[in-house]
């Protein structure tokens, strides 16, 4: 098990919105659970994102509706179970709030919700006649890595490695996020678009799509410099 745990990449913004949405998600996820076994599968049923009903223009279960146009956002802010929020929060804490930093809120918020999306519909696109309900933050969080990875490179990652020990190593944020990429590919090419549960091909396009903005972003706004530490850091002139 590889388990990133922190960084070291300053911030100079309080990460306000980083915070709002770990909030959300978490409210989301509690507000679900508390309505029972039964009513937490109606309530995934009706908010999670289904791609053969945007695909073929149909609601599988009348009985809950819900606008097709929706769920693709609804969704994103909710999660299967606990081990589920927990991760996702702790790698949209580790990342969002660097991405935050440079973008301001308003447009990472933008930021964070087109990479969700972006991640959807190449999930679709592989699986568009899945029927089960999509649910989770991993989307728009991969695309925050993906921002992350260009701008700090060299961060060191603070990660628990669990296999045969028990082992903290500071990597660059380089590596750790590599790794974490090869292994979405892997997945995806290995099993379906969400073997075992996991959607990989929608970690695998929010990944790509908010590496390749942030690539733009820096390449018609940013300005970089090399502080002490080698790491190269880019401002951004909106």
């Amino acid at each position: 098990m590889f388990i990133p745990i922190r960084d070291d990449a300053p911030t100079f913004r309080k990460p306000y919105l980083t915070v709002g949405l770990i909030a959300v998600n978490s409210l989301v996820f509690l507000l679900s659970i508390m309505q029972g076994p039964r009513g937490f599968q109606y309530f995934t049923i009706q908010y999670g994102f289904i791609p053969v009903e945007l695909m073929q223009s149909i609601e599988l279960t009348p009985q809950l509706p819900a606008s097709i146009w929706f769920t693709p956002l609804s969704s994103m802010f909710m999660h299967g179970g606990w081990m589920h929020l927990i991760g996702n929060m702790l790698f949209l804490w580790i990342y969002g709030n660097n991405i935050e930093d440079y973008f301001g809120p308003a447009k990472f918020l933008f930021f964070y919700l087109i990479s969700g999306l972006a991640a959807i519909a190449l999930y679709t696109i592989f699986s568009p006649s899945s029927e089960v309900p999509l649910v989770g933050a991993s989307g728009a969080i991969a695309g925050v890595m993906g921002a992350y990875m260009v701008l700090h490179p060299r961060a060191r990652i603070t990660v628990l490695i669990i296999f045969f020990f028990i082992q903290f190593v500071q990597m660059p944020a380089k590596v750790v996020l590599g790794i974490w990429f090869a292994y979405q590919i892997l997945m995806s090419l290995t099993g379906s678009a969400s073997g075992g549960g996991v959607a990989w091909m929608a970690h695998v396009g929010g990944f790509v799509f908010g590496y390749l903005v942030m690539k733009l972003m820096v390449k018609i706004f940013g300005r970089g410099n090399t502080p002490s530490g080698g790491q190269r850091i880019y401002r951004m002139n909106w």
